[in-house]
């Protein structure tokens, strides 16, 4: 028999990789299980709907009953949920984690930003995200809480240190991560069962062939959700003094949060008609730029043992990214990635671009290494396995994460807790 699974995520049309990559899946998930897409979206691409049945959902009223009611098959109901940093698409599936038992599947750690943005966008409330940083973080973590709200810190910054993932996990029957940093730090937490798979990307047909160029400007890429993480403005300030001894050109694709800021930056370090600043474009567009590129920009700063949906896809086209050395990224193999500290950035991409404008092929050995990871490591069949292993699971899941969150409850009320009954709950959650 099939697990049946309820697979509440964004989808096409939404521009997100989230939205991309359940895509990617849903052939191989659908012939693993007998799956359900759900979506609070008015509007997705319909071609999802040839592949499964996709259902509506209001992040706010939907129960437990109501997957049930209209899922198919025999046997329990697995419910997968998942959250993201970006509160346009997830500040409503975090309303429905927090209220529906689930799978928590954890693309991002940090999420103080979708945290502070649903407050400011969506109605989250503020008291709720007060009390709740106190309950997982302590004094210490509502006060830097409130400093974001009063906007002496950034949420970027807050991510450092309570990365916000703990309050999408309060009812959850398990959490599913995507590199081994993450789940290491899910576990830890010791709130729900965690498991771990490696996030899947359907390669292309076959392998592509270089299509880079040997003179001619140096081509440059930066793409996806490009929020303040993503160290763009670094980027542009290490690109800024290398004009006048480098011919180059950076296609930025993707969303980037500031737009506003990035005309000041791209004015205040000359670099106008050096980049272009495309918004979001078509997967064949941007593929067909990753095909075309000599250094792909992937940093990241802070990461919290997030993968990246944007790496798979540059090991897909075979080309040559650049990534911050922390985190996940730092535990690629060397020969799959350039790598630069954090510490002296800027001095470190530069010299990169140099040695890659001086030897345009430098980085086509680890494109074609990394293609190799992602057909071994990555691939939808794999991961759907994964997902309904997971899935067979759910029940006795449920049954313990229910009796780990009667412990906390109880520990909760406990007006003077000893250090030897505190023990002696925790052992027993």
């Amino acid at each position: 028999m099939k697990p049946k699974v309820h697979w509440v995520s964004p989808i096409p049309e939404a521009n997100t990789d989230i939205a991309h990559y359940t895509y990617r899946i849903l052939p191989e998930l659908a012939a693993a299980t007998d799956l359900t897409v759900w979506t609070d979206a008015r509007h997705w691409d319909r071609a999802v709907d040839a592949i499964c049945p996709v259902r509506k959902i209001d992040p706010h009223r939907t129960l437990p009953r109501d997957f049930a009611r209209s899922g198919h098959g025999d046997g329990p109901d697995a419910i997968f949920i998942h959250i993201g940093n970006s509160w346009v698409f997830h500040s409503g599936l975090l309303q429905l984690a927090r209220r529906v038992p689930s799978v928590i599947v954890l693309h991002d750690l940090a999420i103080q930003e979708m945290l502070h943005d649903a407050m400011r966008f969506a109605g989250f409330p503020r008291d709720l995200y007060e009390a709740e940083m106190l309950r997982w973080y302590g004094e210490a973590g509502r006060q830097a809480g409130q400093d974001v709200l009063e906007r002496r810190s950034g949420a970027n910054v807050l991510s450092e240190t309570y990365p916000g993932f703990h309050l999408a996990l309060d009812r959850a029957v398990a959490v599913l991560s995507h590199t081994p940093a993450a789940f290491d730090t899910a576990r830890a937490a010791g709130i729900v069962p965690s498991y771990q798979l490696d996030l899947p990307f359907r390669p292309s047909a076959k392998a592509p062939s270089p299509q880079r160029a040997k003179d001619g400007p140096l081509r440059l890429v930066q793409f996806g959700h490009i929020g303040p993480n993503r160290r763009l403005w670094e980027v542009l300030e290490a690109l800024g003094p290398l004009k006048t001894e480098i011919d180059f050109r950076l296609d930025i694709m993707g969303n980037v949060w500031d737009r506003s800021v990035l005309s000041e930056k791209l004015e205040r370090f000359g670099l106008e008609d050096r980049v272009t600043v495309h918004g979001f474009v078509p997967e064949p567009d941007l593929d067909a730029a990753l095909a075309k590129a000599h250094l792909v920009f992937n940093l990241r700063y802070p990461t919290m043992g997030e993968a990246s949906g944007s790496q798979l896809r540059i090991w897909n086209a075979a080309a040559a990214a650049v990534v911050t050395d922390l985190g996940w990224y730092g535990s690629l193999p060397d020969d799959t990635v350039f790598k630069i500290p954090l510490q002296g950035e800027t001095a470190a991409l530069q010299d990169l671009v140099r040695r890659v404008n001086a030897d345009r092929g430098l980085g086509a050995t680890l494109g074609q290494t990394g293609r190799t990871r992602l057909e071994t490591r990555h691939t939808p069949a794999l991961y759907a396995r994964g997902i309904a292993e997971i899935a067979d699971r759910f029940a006795d899941d449920a049954a313990l994460s229910l009796h780990a969150r009667r412990v906390r409850e109880t520990l909760a009320r406990v007006p003077h807790k000893t250090p030897l009954y505190d023990r002696a709950l925790k052992t027993r959650m």
